[in-house]
């Protein structure tokens, strides 16, 4: 019992040391964006998105070079439907209502609607290639070249940028790959110790735990009204995790796809995502759709503590 609790210590403060350190690097990485005048939309599918998302790319690889590379998809997926239901319905519900000046449904919903589905049709049969890998990756950079054309604010209009800044960015990624690893590592002998299931650990407490920067950066955005970063932060997040994730991890060895997950989890994500797609057409997510998302995610959650077999 001992060596239980000292473990889930070891989740604790390694997890906690995992999302101070992105939250320092997404708040220097934003700065330093703002400064060079990158507008605050192109930053929310970029920049905080990408730093946002980096627990999970760390965990991932964490878990592919320590042999349990089960935990990559499931962290995937999992993260995808919790920054969804969660992190959509809890910043809809707190911020009363999500306002959007633009039309997502231009480039980034079919963009993150096509990465769904690419992935689905990619891991359908029970494995993911390295080629499938290349892919991704190649994806990930179109989808990084597209975003970054945006208009640059005024340079009157642009803070100024302190140079620590620079060093924030990497201690902060330092720290979250250190974090990672030890999560990865609580995570692997808890499961054992307690003989539970490491796909339904990643699909649950690691894609919460990863998700919590999702969290906190777009209700912080929503209450400050700039709702533009909450749901681009969203957006970018989930393309990041398919893409990133899922192929930089592979980049360090095979990863294992588990027919539960392709049964259950990954068919969820996808009508998830197109979910997502419906209650943003009108540019608007009104308190009541945040409150059906979050139905949704206790719906989820339920389903997998169920089932158990996941």
């Amino acid at each position: 019992m001992s060596s239980i609790l000292f473990f889930i210590l070891v989740f604790i403060v390694s997890l906690t040391v995992l999302l101070f350190s992105s939250d320092k690097f997404i708040e220097a990485a934003e700065n330093i964006g703002l400064s060079f005048g990158i507008s605050p939309f192109i930053i929310g599918v970029t920049i905080v998105a990408f730093g946002t998302s980096l627990p999970e790319l760390a965990t991932s690889i964490a878990s592919v070079i320590s042999g349990s590379s089960e935990i990559v998809i499931g962290n995937v997926i999992g993260s995808n439907i919790t920054n969804i239901l969660l992190v959509l319905g809890c910043t809809a519900v707190i911020g009363k209502e999500i306002k959007l000046s633009f039309n997502v449904m231009d480039v980034d919903m079919p963009l993150l609607l096509f990465s769904a589905f690419l992935l689905y049709f990619t891991v359908a049969d029970g494995s993911f290639t390295m080629i499938e890998a290349g892919i991704f990756l190649a994806a990930l950079v179109i989808f990084i070249i597209n975003s970054s054309q945006g208009e640059k604010s005024n340079k009157a209009d642009r803070p100024t940028l302190n140079p620590i800044q620079y060093l924030w960015v990497l201690l902060g990624a330092i720290g979250v790959f250190a974090g990672a690893h030890y999560t990865i590592y609580a995570i692997e002998n808890i499961s054992s110790m307690m003989n539970i299931n490491p796909d339904l650990i990643a699909l649950t407490v690691v894609a919460l735990g990863t998700s919590l920067p999702e969290v906190v950066v777009s209700i912080a955005a929503a209450r400050k009204g700039k709702h533009a970063i909450a749901v681009g932060n969203v957006l970018g997040s989930n393309i990041f995790n398919t893409y990133a994730v899922m192929g930089i991890a592979r980049l360090f060895g095979d990863l294992k796809i588990s027919g539960e997950i392709v049964g259950f989890g990954l068919p969820f994500m996808i009508v998830v995502t197109l979910l997502f797609a419906i209650v943003t057409f009108s540019n608007r997510v009104s308190r009541w759709e945040g409150m059906m998302l979050l139905i949704f995610y206790a719906y989820y959650i339920i389903q997998l503590i169920e089932n158990n077999a996941i």
